[in-house]
């Protein structure tokens, strides 16, 4: 039997020659991508020319395969480039992220008081707003902020009220309000507000500022010098010819990038800000001290002395322990110099730092994490950021131990204060600026009621017989402050009625949303308070005390709500990055 070789068609072979062709070229262009030799170092070396070729035969068999191999190549160079776009490309491994540096200080949160043991609180008002917008940041970056970084007063005190303004010619009104709490219906809200007179800002005094700006390297990103100094400019615009202005910059070494000048001149104060730049390390303390004595010689009497540092906090030439800091700021203030602090950047963030300058300091601590805030804080609330009306605030509430059985004041826990303190002109406190409002809220379990703690055995079972006259009464709520020139203080006191209670349904716009952001504060810090109450009911009730929102403050909140509340149920506490430091206070 005779074997026979296969035969294939035209077409088949056609086709078996483009496939081997297209692995050729595939091939080809592989391995100059691999680590190997180049072509150049894969030749072999000639030690002589090769011979002349004997001449061609002219073959027609072959002229005849090369044209039928003609189609086959054009199908091979047409698919080279897909044979390319197949190939693996080189992976590359992310590059390691910056550890998460920020520092915040530790809160004790207030606990639940019995009135028959500690019947007085006292506590210092609190006019920062930092708090709110960094934890803005951080929902906005997919991360749930850490419990120190969430101080419900400043989450409170970010939104302005609707308060009266005072009609009896002091420098601010007093308000209360009674409303169930909405976490355990049982308890009841106690709101103190205080309202600012307003100054319009073409009314205020002349402004002697001093901007002390961290230029070192640190604060080389996007969301640290140059929102700066987009920031900076916007306050420019509002500076009036009576205004003057100084810059002072410290990085590894300080220095006046702006002497003093009339905010008339507003393209040299431009041009002075479009020149700072980031680099070197950061000398914070000789630029505190710099900054002070730069608005000493400018100090306009009865006029606006402030020294604002912008920075991340992240000093770490010289004095960088923040109790030295605070100290340097608390002597300084005495010369009638205020300091206010400007928070930006993340990562390396000094929180504690900055809060604890601006306490220092009589200012107001602001965090800005965009532009807009940046508005907020030196137009919008400019009169409020820069002119005081009144110093050393203070906050006395007497219980009254036959209506109320227990209490707790929500937030302030850094600024609380001995009851001794509260008639001492010595000691210090916030300090209130034009048009600010503060607010403040205590739950009250009321007496009958079941408490969180058990009652004594050696006490009296029942409540003490109340005064005569005052049984109706829930609190006594006392203040005092001074005039910004004074050094002796006033007093206003207040008498908080049972009567007053109403239900929270009908309380209006502002208590229920403050109520709503209480909640939703608490929630963050892990809702030891609340119970099962948290976001969705914080939304909920926020919704409905939206009221006209002028700048939609209460609108952006009602989406970091919902935002925490995606974040709590897909990732735990602090995803995204690492566990920010805790300091002790």
């Amino acid at each position: 039997m005779q074997l026979r070789a296969p035969v294939v068609s035209t077409v088949g072979a056609r086709r078996i020659r483009a496939a081997a062709a297209c692995c050729a070229a595939a091939l080809a262009l592989a391995l100059p991508g691999c680590g190997g030799h180049s072509p150049a170092l894969t030749q072999a070396p000639q030690s002589a020319p090769p011979a002349p070729a004997p001449a061609p035969v002219r073959d027609h068999t072959a002229e005849a395969a090369k044209a039928a191999n003609a189609a086959p190549a054009a199908e091979m160079r047409a698919l080279a480039p897909r044979a390319a776009l197949a190939m693996p490309r080189p992976y590359h491994l992310p590059l390691p992220q910056a550890a998460d540096r920020e520092r915040y200080g530790q809160i004790d949160e207030n606990g639940v008081r019995l009135v028959a043991q500690a019947p007085v609180s006292t506590f210092s008002i609190d006019v920062d707003t930092g708090s709110y917008s960094n934890m803005r940041r951080l929902l906005n970056a997919g991360r749930l902020p850490p419990a120190d970084a969430v101080r419900v007063e400043e989450l409170l005190n970010y939104f302005p009220y609707d308060y009266a303004q005072p009609a009896d010619g002091r420098p601010f009104a007093v308000h209360t309000a009674l409303a169930p709490a909405p976490w355990p219906p049982s308890n009841v809200l106690l709101r103190i507000g205080i309202k600012g007179k307003d100054i319009a800002s073409g009314a205020l005094p002349a402004a002697n500022l001093v901007f002390l700006v961290d230029v070192s390297g640190s604060m080389d990103s996007p969301d640290k010098l140059p929102l700066l100094k987009s920031s900076l400019k916007l306050l420019v615009n509002k500076l009036r010819a009576q205004d003057r202005i100084t810059l002072v910059t410290y990085a590894g070494s300080t220095r006046v990038a702006l002497p003093p000048t009339p905010g008339s001149d507003k393209a040299a104060i431009s041009a002075a800000i479009d020149q700072l730049v980031a680099g070197g390390s950061t000398a914070g303390a000789s630029g505190i001290a710099l900054a002070y004595q730069a608005a000493q010689q400018g100090y306009i009497a009865g006029g606006i002395n402030r020294v604002l540092l912008a920075t991340d906090g992240d000093f770490n030439v010289g004095v960088t322990d923040y109790r030295q800091l605070k100290g340097m700021v608390e002597e300084k203030r005495r010369s009638g110099v205020s300091l206010s602090t400007l928070g930006f950047g993340t990562g390396n963030y000094n929180e504690q730092l900055m809060e604890q300058l601006a306490d220092a300091g009589d200012g107001a601590y602001s965090y800005i994490d965009n532009l807009m805030e940046g508005n907020k804080v030196l137009v919008n609330e400019v009169s409020s950021t820069l002119a005081t009306i009144a110093r050393d605030v203070k906050i006395q509430v007497e219980f009254n131990p036959a209506t109320v059985r227990e209490y707790r004041l929500i937030g302030y826990e850094n600024r609380m204060l001995a009851r001794e303190d509260f008639n001492n002109d010595k000691v210090d406190a916030g300090d209130i600026g034009a048009g600010h409002t503060v607010t403040a809220l205590y739950e009250l379990t009321l007496a009958g009621q079941p408490g969180l703690a058990d009652p004594l055995r050696y006490q009296p079972a029942t409540p003490t017989s109340p005064a005569p006259g005052r049984d109706g009464e829930l609190a006594h709520v006392k203040l005092r402050y001074k005039l910004p020139a004074a050094s002796t203080s006033q007093l206003m006191d207040v008498i908080v009625a049972r009567q007053a209670i109403r239900p929270l349904a009908q309380g209006d716009d502002d208590f229920r949303f403050a109520a709503a952001v209480a909640g939703f504060g608490q929630a963050l810090r892990g809702g030891k308070h609340t119970g099962s109450w948290g976001y969705a009911e914080a939304h909920a009730l926020a919704q409905g005390a939206r009221g006209t929102d002028r700048f939609g403050y209460r609108g952006e909140f009602l989406k970091l709500v919902d935002l925490a509340q995606s974040l709590a149920t897909s990732k735990p506490a602090h995803a995204g990055g690492a566990v920010p430091e805790r300091a002790a206070r």
